[in-house]
């Protein structure tokens, strides 16, 4: 079907609707019994991203539960470094391993094996063919800041010491793996929409611990690069960034990196992103996934909240981040009621 049916994708373009087109970060994921249930049977997480029935099915999940408008790709941002050579595990009840860590290695000693994404290409290719053509499929990627702070400290981290660290201490070798993260991940959107998709995120989760002037370099000037490539390679796709706690530096990655629209954390004032960023620049958010958990009356007056700030600029409605595990399904029926009821 032509795109122009597509809700969400017109909004990605400029085109404001009322009520807004909605999905859910990590609407795929824990807080379904189906999910949890597959992932029994399936086993670990990466067993399932790897899998691509099983992530095509987990990808379809949500979207058979709630009117959402689009689908977001199931995988996980450290595909890129584990294509790269790295070596990947999820160690139950406390995350990701990237191993060895960039802080006592070297990326010279790893052997690439961009064969990894094929298995996601395929999980694309087959909910594709099983999406309703009024839906818009997302794809996405980590932006190389974050990423790196995973490859360089081996896990995840509360400051990203280490990644902060090494990139004032050697800026050249920071630079490196900035830049072979780039390659990789162009390469691996750039795929993901031969295989399908209509439009792909950058998460920037880790985003908001830099300064200014490290923001500008290890954020903004590597993301502007990768959507400049992408454009060139995929014309007409959109990209959505999301810095994830970049807070009053908005303004500039929404100028200076080219994105299509913005992704706006639960900690930014709807009415100050309205007033800040470039007139016409979609946005998507910003509901505080807590007030999901809670429901109710504080969950009513949160989502009215957003609709109000953000009603004169395209607007995607969405969470400030991923929807929670003990997310209740009938707080996010309710949402989906309220949200019907916008217009």
């Amino acid at each position: 079907m032509a795109s122009a049916a597509k809700p969400l994708l017109r909004v990605l373009r400029g085109e404001r609707l009322d009520p807004p087109p909605v999905w859910m970060m990590r609407q795929a994921g824990r807080y379904l019994p189906e999910y949890r249930a597959l992932r029994a049977d399936k086993g670990g997480f990466l067993d399932m991203v790897y899998d691509p029935a099983a992530a095509a099915e987990i990808t379809l999940q949500p979207l058979r539960r709630f009117p959402l408008d689009a689908a977001i790709l199931f995988s996980d941002i450290l595909i890129v470094p584990h294509a790269l050579g790295q070596q990947l595990s999820f160690v139950a009840g406390e995350g990701p391993r990237l191993a060895p860590p960039l802080k006592d290695a070297s990326l010279d000693g790893f052997q690439p094996a961009p064969e990894r994404f094929q298995a996601i290409y395929e999980t694309v290719r087959q909910v594709r063919a099983a999406l309703d053509p009024a839906t818009t499929f997302l794809g996405f990627a980590g932006s190389p800041w974050t990423v790196a702070t995973y490859m360089v400290a081996g896990q995840g981290s509360r400051d990203q010491e280490e990644a902060r660290s090494l990139a004032y201490r050697d800026p050249a070798r920071f630079a490196a793996i900035i830049a072979a993260i780039e390659q990789a991940t162009v390469d691996y959107l750039a795929g993901q929409v031969a295989a399908g998709v209509d439009a792909v995120q950058l998460f920037d989760s880790w985003s908001g611990s830099l300064s200014p002037l490290q923001f500008e370099q290890w954020v903004i000037a590597p993301t502007a690069r990768i959507v400049a490539a992408v454009r060139e390679r995929c014309p007409g796709t959109p990209i959505i960034g999301f810095p994830k706690g970049a807070g009053g530096k908005l303004p500039a990655y929404a100028r200076e990196t080219g994105v299509d629209a913005l992704g706006l954390d639960e900690t930014v004032d709807p009415r100050w992103a309205d007033a800040a960023l470039p007139p016409g620049l979609p946005v998507q958010g910003n509901l505080d996934p807590l007030a999901l958990i809670a429901g109710g009356e504080p969950l009513e007056r949160a989502v009215r909240f957003v609709l109000d700030a953000l009603k004169d600029r395209p607007h995607i409605f969405n969470l400030g981040h991923g929807i929670q595990q003990f997310t209740p399904i009938a707080h996010v029926e309710q949402l989906f009621a309220l949200l019907g009821n916008a217009a």
